[in-house]
């Protein structure tokens, strides 16, 4: 529900932020500004009063330093501008696991993803490191003398003055004020800018750190599937006060397809977020060869599914690492095999780099039918015991419709099935039907006997719109 209820942009841009904060707020002294921001304009109107000589001379140097160090500065633009192309990458890739983290969670690879992140991550903190100790060995050991400099320059005008006992202590005031003016405005700038920047990156993304985690492992037991039997026991579950499952109960035997089946929030979704632990009961089990998996780590329990979504999530990746997510040490004959069973190699052998093919975000470059197939593709590879299918509701045409057909009926051999369903006609040859209305089971049996009870689902066989149970 975290990820439900915020943008991606917006997590990654507060998450990457958050690890820029550290640079800025170590090169940031509040205190100063408080301290010297209203004092030095005190003095700046004093000295031009005391002595206009010393404050033409402060503005004539500032204007000279500016000239000396604006090569210099364009050389840190350079490298500034490299530091923040690593940040964008860091950003993107952040946004790629946060866009498909329900991929990410239903494999079980959270690991894996952050090692992959400390990567970028040590990659940007490099560049930063560059920029920065640019900024310190070169830009400051230029500044430094030049404001020695402007305050021995000071000082020598004051002594040239030839000034009387009455004018001294006056001149010492001014030049005083002088010396501190000018280490506040060399500062000033740059305190600003890292200062205003800690406060927004930081505090944004500690908010997140904040909030509690939902779901934990209760244990270190991992999940142990040597059957396949899912068994939800007297289970109760609701969502935003809204009770959804009052004492549900559903049996699926080792090997079984069953398929699900009711309208729009009738409760099958939220069957498969159960079964999957994105979210905990309120009370009852869920067992899967009589192990309740609230009491298994979400990981073992993750990578003994194979889930693959209504609409399918790829990767800004090649279409080798989207089939292999599942099985990371898959070799190249396991991955072409799985693409062939999936009836997807056809049209993968026809693009010019194959699976080296980049899909593009989530999958752009593939049509709806591709991605299912790339979907497919991949549980056949993680060879899970459980399958979970949401079926497509997008419209097909009939070839790629009879080839993800015949991909699903591959992936389903000898795996406990379970098969959200919007279109009957594709669910009719399975073992079992459940019909869900409002979070309860009102009716249980195969395509024949559910037509002979002339029940919901005749009603919804005999009424269902091209193809499609009507919502």
């Amino acid at each position: 529900s975290f990820f439900n209820n915020r943008f991606a942009g917006t997590i990654t841009k507060n998450a990457v932020g958050f690890t820029r904060r550290f640079e800025n707020f170590f090169d940031t002294i509040a205190m100063e500004i408080f301290t010297n921001f209203l004092p030095t304009i005190f003095a700046l109107v004093v000295l031009a009063m005391i002595s206009p000589i010393l404050a033409l001379t402060l503005f004539g140097m500032v204007f000279t330093g500016i000239l000396i160090i604006k090569p210099l500065i364009s050389k840190r633009l350079v490298l500034v501008k490299d530091r923040e192309d690593k940040h964008a990458k860091l950003a993107g890739h952040i946004s790629d696991i946060v866009t498909n983290i329900g991929t990410v969670k239903a494999h079980g690879l959270e690991d894996r993803e952050l090692v992959t992140h400390n990567h970028h991550s040590r990659v940007y903190t490099a560049a930063a490191l560059k920029s920065w100790s640019y900024q310190n060995n070169r830009i400051d050991m230029v500044i430094s003398p030049f404001y020695v400099m402007t305050n021995v320059l000071g000082l020598l005008i004051i002594l040239s003055m030839g000034i009387d006992n009455h004018t001294k202590a006056s001149l010492f005031i001014a030049f005083n004020y002088y010396a501190n003016i000018t280490r506040f405005l060399w500062a000033f700038s740059g305190i600003y800018r890292r200062l205003e920047e800690a406060l927004a990156e930081g505090s944004l993304f500690v908010q997140y750190t904040l909030e509690p985690t939902k779901v934990v492992d209760r244990t270190s037991t991992k999940l142990v599937v040597t059957e396949g039997r899912i068994e939800f026991n007297h289970v109760d579950f609701s969502h935003s006060s809204k009770k959804l499952f009052d004492d549900l109960n559903i049996s699926i035997s080792p090997g079984e397809k069953v398929g699900l089946v009711g309208h729009s929030g009738a409760g099958k979704t939220t069957i498969v977020s159960l079964l999957e632990r994105f979210r905990d009961v309120d009370s009852g089990a869920i067992l899967i060869d009589r192990q309740n998996i609230a009491e298994v780590t979400q990981t073992s329990l993750h990578h003994a599914i194979s889930y693959v979504p209504q609409e399918p999530s790829l990767f800004h990746r090649s279409l080798r690492e989207n089939i292999a997510y599942g099985k990371q040490d898959a070799r190249e004959d396991e991955i072409i095999r799985a693409a062939k069973q999936a009836n997807a190699w056809d049209f993968i052998e026809e693009l010019p780099d194959k699976l080296d093919t980049m899909v593009g975000e989530r999958g752009v470059k593939l049509s709806g039918g591709q991605r299912q197939r790339v979907a497919i593709a991949r549980a056949i590879l993680k060879d899970a015991p459980i399958l979970v299918l949401d079926e497509a509701t997008s419209a097909l045409d009939s070839e790629s419709e009879k080839l993800i057909q015949q991909s699903l009926e591959t992936l389903m051999h000898g795996r406990t099935s379970i098969v959200i369903a919007h279109r009957l006609s594709t669910i009719a040859k399975l073992d079992r039907i459940i019909v869900l209305d409002q979070g309860k089971v009102i009716e249980d049996g195969n395509h024949s006997s559910l037509l002979t009870k002339n029940g919901t689902y005749a009603k919804l066989w005999h009424h269902q719109s091209g193809g499609f149970i009507e919502e």
